[in-house]
């Protein structure tokens, strides 16, 4: 499947193919709809009106994308993504509200799944780390591991120096 044909037709299609940057679509309606990057560094951003701006991010940046939506009865969805911005031709996997898509490295739904990774995410900041700057790899162990309801291995220094070291030996 080519990139256009995953993204439709659409002009935003064209537009990735153009600039090759991943586009992700932010809501803030308190209390009913909140679309969030919990972190994650964005190349642009377009402020569309009070309630919706875009975010742009190169190829090689992950962040975390939280969508959380409610109605009069409470809490209908919860959801974490944390992903990879991909470069084109990559391939990639779809993602509402993200465009193209991306490596998705990990996903959790519920809410009780998402402030656990919540937790993990401030517990890495504590230790000084960017998330944004977490080896990938550790992003997919937390999603096998909860997705186990098993507790995943904390992130510690030196496994995140580890992961550099490798990193400048890779190409």
């Amino acid at each position: 499947m080519t990139d256009t044909a995953a993204l439709g037709s659409t002009g935003s299609a064209r537009a990735w193919q153009s600039n090759g940057l991943t586009r992700v679509d932010l809501t803030w309606l308190a209390k009913k709809i909140e679309f969030w990057i919990r972190f994650g560094s964005f190349h642009r951003e377009e402020i569309l009106d009070r309630r919706r701006r875009v975010l742009w991010f190169r190829p090689g940046a992950v962040f975390a994308f939280v969508r959380w939506a409610a109605n009069d009865f409470g809490t209908i969805m919860s959801r974490l993504d944390v992903v990879l911005a991909v470069a084109s031709p990559q391939p990639y996997q779809t993602l509402p509200f993200v465009r193209p898509g991306g490596e998705i490295l990990l996903t959790v739904q519920g809410w009780q799944s998402v402030e656990r990774v919540l937790q993990t995410i401030d517990a890495i900041e504590r230790l000084g780390i960017d998330p944004e700057a977490v080896s990938p790899d550790h992003w997919r162990h937390v999603h096998h591991w909860m997705k186990a309801n098993q507790e995943p291995r904390a992130y510690t220094l030196d496994l995140h120096c580890a992961y550099l070291l490798r990193r400048r030996v890779q190409p």
